[in-house]
């Protein structure tokens, strides 16, 4: 009786674990106004053309965004990570149950965490035309010399 007890507080307890409801990881998504921008990140991931999805980035994880699109300002942003919704749920989850092990595990490796902004959605402001340079001021035509020849 008491192994069929503990089997259901574990199970109970792996219900509320980040780690395994939520993962590590997590689609972190750019999108551009206009889109068709190139989109680098400090921690590696490139895209071509926005909008653009890179599919499993690390939950706790810290990086710069830079956006570039001919035409336009290049924009840099960063991207961090906060306890939210889920995470948050989760965390409650393990301390009702009393799941001290799945606190420490998903504190550690992130699974709490989701990056903040996601989506990342960005409208670009077209560069700046060089100022035009005034035209000269038109020359005053003068009167042709009138006289007739004389022979």
């Amino acid at each position: 009786m008491m192994k069929l007890i503990a089997a259901a507080l574990a199970a109970t307890s792996l219900g509320a674990c980040a780690t395994i409801t939520r993962g590590t990881t997590q689609a972190f998504e750019v999108k551009t106004t206009p889109g068709g921008a190139e989109v680098q990140t400090s921690n590696g991931l490139y895209c071509k053309t926005t909008p653009c999805v890179f599919p499993n980035v690390a939950r706790n994880s810290n990086f710069t965004v830079t956006i570039t699109k001919p035409g336009y300002k290049t924009v840099t942003t960063n991207v961090t990570n906060e306890n939210r919704g889920g995470g948050t749920a989760n965390l409650a989850g393990n301390i009702l149950v009393g799941g001290l092990i799945g606190i420490g595990v998903d504190a550690s490796n992130g699974s709490l965490q989701d990056l903040v902004p996601n989506p990342l959605e960005v409208v670009l402001e077209p560069e700046t035309a060089p100022a035009a340079v005034p035209a000269a001021a038109p020359v005053a035509a003068t009167p042709a010399a009138t006289g007739s020849s004389g022979s």
